[in-house]
């Protein structure tokens, strides 16, 4: 009976879907419109969204990929360079650190659900061991993610980074060996 319920409760589909995007209209991104659609595809750099129930996409958020945490922009694009071209000499692994460099809701709640299943997302990955973000210098960003359950880890000079904890809680282990058991998901 307990087994049962847990199965279920472990194979309920997700409110939101987290995809990669191809493309985006870079002039609905209000944090840093000013980056190129190609910017963001370039060097290990992804774009992904969350579908929602309705099929739409409620948000969006850009990443690079790198072995360190940025101070601005410019020094992201050297770093997410940097770990392409080492890509090339390990099986395609780019970077250990996840920089989200913009995020921005397309419906209300949006971004707080995308922040939730890009967390899930570098927590089961194998290669990434940090969530980091290259923020404005804005209370808005910090607010957002200091409700998010983000550190600060830094202020600089253009920018501001924030950290979210991906180190499996205990409760988590406890999880992931069940689900071994249960032969699921």
């Amino acid at each position: 009976m307990v087994i049962a319920k847990i199965k279920k409760a472990l194979e309920k589909k997700a409110k939101f879907e987290l995809l990669e995007l191809p493309f985006i209209d870079v002039k609905e991104d209000p944090v840093r419109p000013e980056l190129s659609l190609e910017f963001r595809q370039a060097y290990g750099r992804k774009i992904y969204g969350i579908k929602d129930e309705e099929g739409d996409i409620a948000a969006v958020m850009c990443f690079a990929f790198t072995h360190g945490i940025p101070t601005s922009v410019e020094e992201m694009d050297r770093l997410s360079k940097d770990a392409a071209m080492q890509a090339v000499h390990r099986a395609g692994v780019q970077g250990t650190t996840a920089i989200a460099y913009t995020v921005w809701a397309k419906k209300k709640g949006g971004g707080k659900h995308m922040v939730n299943e890009v967390y899930k997302m570098v927590k089961k990955s194998h290669n990434l061991n940090r969530l980091v973000t290259l923020s404005p210098l804005t209370e808005m960003a910090r607010r957002f993610h200091i409700k998010n359950g983000a550190k600060e880890l830094q202020v600089n000079e253009t920018t501001q980074n924030f950290e979210y904890d991906i180190a499996l809680e205990d409760w988590e282990k406890a999880l992931e060996k069940a689900k071994r058991f249960l032969k699921i998901g």
